[in-house]
């Protein structure tokens, strides 16, 4: 088979459909994770934020511009990030819950390359460590639940139930949410500082209420069992909708 395209592999190359990587936008970028990884595969990355604070602690790279934006992109400021049909792919990670779905996906169909530009959002549900950790932490989140916005429950949800208007990418029958697993070795402090990270976590200290008090903390430290360097495995499990703009989708007045 490989035979049959010795004689034409240079315009093979240079007409076959091949995926873009000049302009992702990252979306609720937030300090800018998803962005780092995302400027080592695409040639620009636009990192758009509402808190100036988190994108103080965004990694400084060549090839990333970070802006701070109302909480309702203008069309001024989505006009900073491309023009129509300049962007190869837009990301959110664990925020897509927070948007106002209808606007931004208006805003998203504007701006997307058609017919291949493509719209992943993500989002991961608690940790798991092992049998013995896991019920543990189960019990800590359910009794956090109070201190959470109600959109987490989108999370919670896995994002089955988040509205998502795109159509399937290529060699796919669907958006998802596809799962995947995401693992990184953690101390038990840097686990405590996860937590802490929680929004739920700071709404609740807001109240008078410490979740992660002397309680709690004790029977985390008597499930953790971290090997010599105090360390475990930590997996978030990670839920995936993907898609493209509708070739069809007609231009609405986005960006006036």
């Amino acid at each position: 088979m490989a035979d049959l395209f010795l004689k034409q592999a240079e315009q093979y190359s240079a007409t076959r459909p091949d995926p873009s990587h000049d302009l992702v936008w990252d979306v609720g970028t937030g300090s800018g994770q998803a962005a780092v990884s995302l400027a080592s595969i695409y040639t620009k990355v636009i990192g758009t934020d509402t808190s100036n604070k988190q994108l103080e602690f965004a990694p400084k790279l060549p090839n990333v511009r970070y802006l701070c934006t109302s909480p309702n992109i203008s069309p001024s400021e989505l006009e900073q990030i491309g023009t129509e049909s300049s962007v190869d792919l837009v990301t959110v990670a664990q925020a897509l819950h927070w948007f106002d779905n209808q606007s931004f996906y208006d805003q998203v169909k504007w701006i997307l390359k058609k017919p291949n530009g493509v719209i992943a959002a993500w989002c991961y549900t608690i940790p798991e460590i092992d049998d013995q950790f896991d019920p543990i932490f189960r019990k800590f989140y359910s009794e956090s639940k109070p201190y959470w916005d109600l959109l987490r429950g989108l999370v919670d949800d896995k994002y089955t139930t988040i509205k998502f208007p795109f159509e399937a990418v290529d060699g796919c029958d669907h958006t998802g949410p596809f799962e995947f697993k995401s693992k990184k070795l953690m101390s038990l402090d840097e686990f405590f500082t996860y937590v802490r990270s929680w929004s739920a976590y700071q709404t609740a200290k807001e109240k008078g209420v410490e979740l992660l008090n002397d309680g709690a903390i004790e029977e985390f430290t008597r499930a953790w069992n971290g090997d010599e360097n105090g360390q475990r495995c930590v997996t978030y499990p990670v839920y995936l909708r993907i898609g493209k703009a509708y070739f069809n989708w007609q231009k609405s007045d986005t960006t006036r």
